[in-house]
């Protein structure tokens, strides 16, 4: 699949992880495990972006939390619609784009958010959109966090239908001048907390 496939498979996405789908479940540990950081590196005054924020579970986690300053990129659009009928409050106060990653990032400020995340969404991005995590590392004044499925192979596939491609997060992101401070294990995922050495 090239790169516009990819995003094709995500605009036009229903039923199982879907915006609906991922409504359904809610927060997880996960959602507690992003909150716990975010609180600990950068308190909960902080600006954070979302990036691939579906439906809002995640960010709507921080709100009940006591986050204000949310904001989310989701390419999806009829994450908005699930958004606004699940979790009303965050859709009122939280700033969305309904659009792709790649087509957003570059548009914000250098240090824009205090802190930046993403839920096994990069693994989404494809190869020939790397410079994404550029944009990231720039837009993020003081914490990344990554929660990705990671595999030794480079790509695998769920459902057969659409691509999950596997990085070196820590690589990654420190190849860009980040610092990694914290790694764990939670549930499928490795969440990773990276900090901006400037």
């Amino acid at each position: 699949m090239d790169a516009e496939e990819v995003r094709m498979e995500w605009i036009e996405r229903s039923g199982e992880y879907s915006p609906d789908y991922y409504a359904y479940y809610g927060a997880d540990e996960v959602s507690e495990a992003i909150r716990e950081r975010i609180v600990e590196r950068v308190g909960s005054d902080a600006s954070v972006l979302e990036l691939g924020c579906s439906s809002g579970r995640h960010l709507a986690h921080l709100h009940d939390a006591g986050f204000r300053d949310l904001w989310g990129v989701e390419i999806n659009e009829t994450a908005g619609d699930v958004m606004r009928e699940e979790y009303p409050d965050l859709a009122a106060d939280g700033s969305f784009r309904f659009e792709p990653i790649e087509d957003v990032v570059g548009g914000f400020d250098d240090d824009r958010f205090d802190a930046v995340f993403s839920v096994e969404t990069l693994q989404h991005i494809h190869p020939d959109d790397d410079w994404v995590f550029a944009e990231v590392a720039r837009i993020a004044d003081e914490l990344v966090l990554t929660a990705e499925i990671e595999a030794d192979e480079d790509v695998t596939y769920v459902r057969e239908s659409f691509p999950l491609y596997h990085r070196d997060w820590r690589a990654t992101f420190t190849d860009l001048g980040l610092e990694e401070i914290e790694s764990a294990e939670v549930g499928r995922d490795t969440v990773r907390a990276f900090r901006s050495t400037e």
